[in-house]
């Protein structure tokens, strides 16, 4: 069965500002007693490599791109199964991580992730 998804074009930029939502979020499960300091640590990765284009507004040349978005991809997957460990995901962090990977030109596998963060299968903001 095909996996719907949002085919989004490379924005590195866009997707720095989705890191720090991500942060967000994290932080506010934290705040409220979910176990999600492994997974913000790779939050917190993941956006120190993002913050060059958000301060550029630019994607870098294809080269770099493409380490960036192998760098960034591979954090937030292990970001995503630590939030699946500790069981402390929601609809709303869900929602960041498919938009994160939709701005990497992955997004068939945020649609995955999304939902393993905790994203509302039902969701009217998910594609259809």
């Amino acid at each position: 069965m095909p996996i719907p998804h949002f085919n989004v074009p490379l924005n590195l930029p866009h997707a720095a500002t989705i890191s720090s939502r991500i942060i967000y979020h994290l932080q506010r499960l934290q705040d409220s007693g979910r176990n999600v300091g492994e997974a913000l640590a790779r939050a917190d990765q993941l956006a120190d490599v993002l913050i060059p284009y958000r301060m550029s507004g630019e994607n870098p040349p294809e080269a770099e791109a493409q380490t960036a978005v192998a760098t960034v991809a591979e954090l937030g997957r292990r970001m995503v199964d630590e939030i699946e460990r500790q069981q402390a995901g929601d609809d709303r962090l869900g929602q960041a991580v498919r938009n994160l990977y939709e701005c990497l030109e992955l997004g068939k596998e945020g649609s995955i992730l999304s939902l393993r963060a905790g994203e509302n299968p039902d969701s009217t903001t998910r594609p259809a």
